[in-house]
């Protein structure tokens, strides 16, 4: 490849992302560094976190896809502007693609860590991923005006986090802010920010952050004279213009209509032509006529473009290296809806519609897998936890599907001749009255403490399977009353543990088809806790609550009272019906034992076994039975 030796830097540019845990405070403060660059109109209507675009994302509070954002930041001390590319990243593990995805856009991370909680497991992850990368790095402690900030131990924690995963001493040279995202305020001096959250300082912005990023995060480099290279990093589609591309350009320019070298991902080279070109503008796409080096840029007019692939000079076509992330570490089998309500509330049934959706999720998303199964209407779909997966099946059936959904299962390898398992790192934060039957909960799961600290409120690493984490957090949630909170990032592999304890209750399975009485609810709800509610239809192998026992029971939820023509006034007595425990969708995931699955429709959440016929379903395990004896 012939270039020039100069190499050059554009110093009106900056390319960074931020990286934090969930719920640490990256999106509120991208919200306020917009609001000060002067992005938004002084009347302008704007939505809390305006990064999180998503019905999903705005439901649940998280990031689920990288975005990236641009503002124009003033800097004061020389009275130049400069644009801040800033990609607003996920913070759960199950979508740790799109971080990896997003540190190949960026020249430097923020990483964002909570000032009570500190760093936790994905804390880890995203730095371990930026590290590896050398990207330097910028750490930014946030909600400061916490009550319990604990700020001092907090850095120390980060300092730890560097060494345990083996940085190096240019690395830890890391500059410090201190800031508040919610209230748009940053210091580097940290007498100063209590101070501000005293109330005895005022007045202060985000001037602080902005200029040690412009400070710390290098400006994009490239050789003048340079071929195009262009590396797709992320895929967007529009309803005018179909697939857009979503690219670094790291050498060279490219220009709106010109012709260019597409370098796909099995080595060919194609020609392809630049029928648009957009920059980001704020947080709209703005149509231009070429970019250069350093920009982001999203491409139209090339359908069957891929993550990862290259856009290069025509005449000296030269790609880039594919995108690679972690494997994906659970699977589960998603196919079309079979029980005997379907088709009732949905619009998309057939399976062809199904694997359409299933491909075109493929395009965008580089961490997950679809495989065809025994069944020609059922796929093995392959992500990185249950959170993602249940994403997927959500955005789905809000799209019309019916679907049934398999239990998830982790996904093994042979190392050295011996089968590994994926295992999780897991932080725990509970109060000292539930820690025992924390402890207690992750031994049965095989879990190993690997550390303890805190008095009052203690906080525990674990080291678990993932195996064992599937249906952990309802039980969780219920043993700490609600008031644990449970994070956790893989570990890779290590050798497989052992049989862990499946749920330990069996459940009660309707015997016939027909809407549920509240005569047979108040029969049942003695031994039993319901999932259905009077009136609904049920059908014939339907999951309608947990036994408070062992087995599984065959029950008639649908019985009536016989009618008699004997009337006395103290027959009749009022018995109220125990309000039932009605499954969310992932909720029920984590429920399902491996002889059972999940019937999601646009409108309902339902549990099944797999085989609706009792019959067969008793002479299998009876089969079974002796197969163990």
């Amino acid at each position: 490849m012939t270039q020039s030796d100069t190499l050059c830097k554009r110093d009106d540019l900056r390319n960074l992302a931020i990286v934090a845990h969930v719920d640490h405070g990256k999106t509120t403060l991208v919200d306020s560094m917009l609001h000060q660059s002067g992005a938004f109109r002084a009347n302008e209507e704007v939505a809390e976190r305006v990064m999180d675009s998503g019905d999903l994302e705005r439901e649940k509070g998280i990031t689920i896809l990288a975005k990236n954002t641009s503002l124009v930041w003033r800097d004061k001390r020389t009275d130049t502007d400069v644009t801040l590319n800033i990609v607003d990243t996920p913070g759960h593990a199950d979508f740790g693609g799109e971080v990896e995805r997003a540190l190949t856009m960026v020249d430097g991370i923020v990483l964002l860590v909570d000032a009570a909680e500190g760093p936790l497991p994905q804390t880890r992850f995203v730095l371990r991923k930026a590290l590896a990368r050398h990207l330097p790095v910028i750490l930014a402690v946030n909600k400061i005006d916490r009550p319990d900030a604990r700020v001092e131990e907090v850095v120390d924690e980060v300092y730890e986090l560097f060494f345990d995963l083996g940085a190096e001493d240019h690395h830890i040279e890391f500059p410090i802010v201190y800031c508040s995202g919610r209230d748009g305020w940053s210091t580097q001096d940290l007498d100063e920010a209590k101070a501000i959250v005293a109330g005895t300082v005022t007045g202060k912005d985000l001037t602080t952050l902005g200029e040690v990023l412009l400070d710390s995060i290098p400006a994009p480099t490239y050789h003048e004279g340079a071929p195009l290279q262009a590396w797709v990093t992320n895929l967007d589609a529009s309803p005018y213009l179909g697939r857009l591309a979503l690219l670094r350009i790291m050498e060279g320019v490219i220009t709106k209509g010109s012709s260019v070298a597409w370098c796909k991902r099995d080595g060919t080279v194609s020609r392809a032509k630049v029928a648009e070109l957009f920059l980001t503008e704020h947080l709209t796409r703005v149509p231009v006529d070429s970019a250069r080096q350093g920009d982001l840029v999203a491409v139209a007019g090339i359908e069957d473009i891929f993550i990862g692939e290259t856009l290069a000079d025509p005449e000296n076509p030269v790609a880039l290296p594919i995108i690679e992330v972690d494997e994906p570490a659970l699977s589960m089998t998603i196919g079309i809806n079979t029980s005997p309500l379907a088709g009732r509330e949905g619009k998309k049934l057939t399976a062809r519609l199904v694997k359409a959706r299933l491909d075109q999720e493929l395009v965008g998303n580089v961490s997950m897998r679809v495989l065809p199964t025994e069944r020609p209407d059922a796929w093995e779909v392959q992500g990185r936890g249950e959170l993602q997966l249940a994403i997927l099946v959500e955005q789905m059936r809000r799209e019309g599907f019916e679907l049934t959904i398999g239990k998830p299962v982790v996904l093994t390898k042979k190392i050295d001749g011996k089968v590994h398992e994926p295992v999780e790192r897991v932080t725990i934060d509970v109060p000292d009255e539930y820690m025992g039957a924390v402890t207690q909960l992750l031994a049965t799961r095989k879990g190993r403490m690997q550390n303890m600290t805190g008095t009052g409120w203690k906080r525990l690493d674990y080291l678990v399977p993932a195996r064992g984490l599937i249906g952990f957090r309802t039980e969780f949630m219920t043993e700490t009353r609600g008031t644990g909170v449970l994070s956790h990032t893989s570990e890779g592999y290590e050798p497989w543990a052992g049989e862990i304890r499946a749920r330990a209750q069996g459940v009660l399975v309707a015997d016939r088809t027909g809407p549920v009485t509240n005569y047979s609810m108040i029969n049942l709800q003695e031994r039993s806790t319901l999932m259905v509610t009077a009136g609904q239809e049920v059908y014939s192998g339907m999951i309608v609550g947990e036994n408070s026992r062992s087995g599984d029971m065959d029950v008639n939820i649908c019985k009536e009272k016989k009618q008699t023509n004997v009337r006395a006034s103290s027959s009749d007595q009022t018995v109220n019906v125990t309000p039932p425990k009605l499954l969310s969708l992932e909720g029920a995931l984590e429920f399902i034992s491996i002889d059972e699955c999940v019937e999601v429709t646009p409108s309902n959440v339902r549990i099944r076994k797999v085989e609706l016929d009792a019959t067969i379903r008793n002479r299998a395990a009876k089969k079974a039975a002796h197969a163990d004896d």
